[in-house]
């Protein structure tokens, strides 16, 4: 059990697998502990879309995120903090993950301007300027009172010019360090994120600096923003072994199931992604035959469940009562396909640690793709560090 910084973080690598990297884990924080690999269900605004926070908890969720830059517009946080913070004020008593608003810095990049003092929006909901500084971004972090928060970065688009992607990288690294040099809170951790695109050196260069700095966790960040999933997971997997090998490891935004499964066995213990629930709303199932596209007429009198034989809620439901649900403009369709899919996600994830702690990970995932009618990449099994 390694001492992660601050009182009450530890992390226990328990084991890897003997055919690839993927880690079995176990992140203590002062809420609870989390067994890694987990996914993290996406509460923006301090709500799983369509979903209470006693059905995360029924489905296994161990850790939620909340985003900096979408609570500070509303309701605010030093709202939040008055009302004791994030914790009391949605109902979740197990740890919350924040992101810093550096995604923002992307997907808002049209409301943006940046340079190396902070970045200012303006914002999405009524034009007014915000200003969001590394210092101020931990302050609404601190005020929200996560269990993990997370460093300041500037994240750019990819494909991006070499010129562009040095300018984030160097950024990003500026900003880790004004992060580390505000107080930190008591209960509260603190991890650093490694820009690069798709450059394995650069990859390698702000990882070091990075872990010099002493983080009590490192994330991958700037991927899923525009490359090909076979890109995103060469370039994970070349980058974790540059992290150590006794702090949690984050992989931010991603995403599908099967990518899920291919950076698990590059050594990534975390991830997070809207996924689970934007397809929910958009009457799409994942199952382990693959998602069902539930529109399609094909399942206007199929009176199966979504899965058989599976512990996912509300598997009752037959395909043709969901599809009715879609059809008439029912509120209930998304809820139910929304928490399926983020049960699918959590049941995935404790199959897939089972298999690390009984050294049969490749064949679990094999076996996944097989269901699924997807194909392994060329280079599987993964070897580490390699491209």
């Amino acid at each position: 059990m390694i001492e992660l910084g601050p009182a009450g973080f530890q992390f226990e690598l328990q084991h890897v697998d003997k055919h690839s990297g993927a880690r079995a884990g176990r992140l203590i924080t002062p809420r609870g502990e989390i067994l890694l690999p987990a996914f993290m269900p996406v509460g923006t605004v301090g709500s799983v879309k369509g979903v209470n926070v006693h059905q995360l908890q029924e489905i296994g969720a161990q850790i939620i995120l909340g985003n900096t830059y979408h609570l500070a517009l509303r309701p605010g946080d030093q709202l939040i903090a008055e009302l004791g913070g994030l914790h009391k004020f949605i109902g979740w008593d197990r740890p919350i993950l924040t992101d810093s608003g550096g995604f923002q810095v992307f997907s808002l990049s049209n409301l943006a301007k940046i340079d190396d003092n902070a970045v200012r929006f303006r914002s999405h909901i009524d034009g007014t300027i915000i200003e969001l500084s590394p210092e101020r971004s931990i302050q609404i972090q601190q005020n929200l009172g996560s269990d993990i928060a997370m460093v300041l970065d500037h994240v750019p688009a990819l494909p991006a010019s070499e010129t562009e992607l040095d300018e984030a990288c160097r950024r990003s690294l500026l900003w880790a360090e004004r992060c580390l040099e505000v107080p930190q809170k008591a209960g509260q951790a603190l991890f650093g994120i490694v820009q690069g695109g798709l450059s394995i050196e650069r990859r390698r260069k702000y990882s070091a600096a990075l872990v010099s700095m002493g983080f009590a966790g490192y994330a991958i960040g700037g991927l899923s923003v525009g490359e090909a999933p076979p890109e995103m997971h060469n370039t994970v997997n070349a980058t974790c072994p540059f992290l150590p090998e006794h702090r949690p490891r984050y992989l931010m935004g991603v995403g599908r199931p099967e990518d899920l499964l291919i950076c698990v066995a590059g050594g990534v213990d975390m991830f997070d992604c809207v996924m689970p629930t934007r397809n929910g709303r958009n009457a799409m199932a994942f199952t382990d035959s693959g998602p069902l596209r539930l529109r399609n007429s094909q399942y206007r009198d199929d009176p199966r469940p979504l899965m058989e034989n599976t512990d996912v809620p509300l598997g009752f439901h037959s395909r043709a009562y969901i599809r009715h649900l879609f059809m008439a403009g029912e509120m209930l369709g998304p809820i139910v396909l929304s928490l399926h899919n983020l049960a699918y996600y959590q049941q995935l994830m404790r199959g897939a640690r089972a298999a690390i702690l009984a050294d049969e990970y490749l064949d679990f995932v094999r076996d996944k793709f097989l269901g699924w009618g997807s194909a392994l990449p060329e280079n599987w099994p993964i070897k580490l560090g390699k491209m």
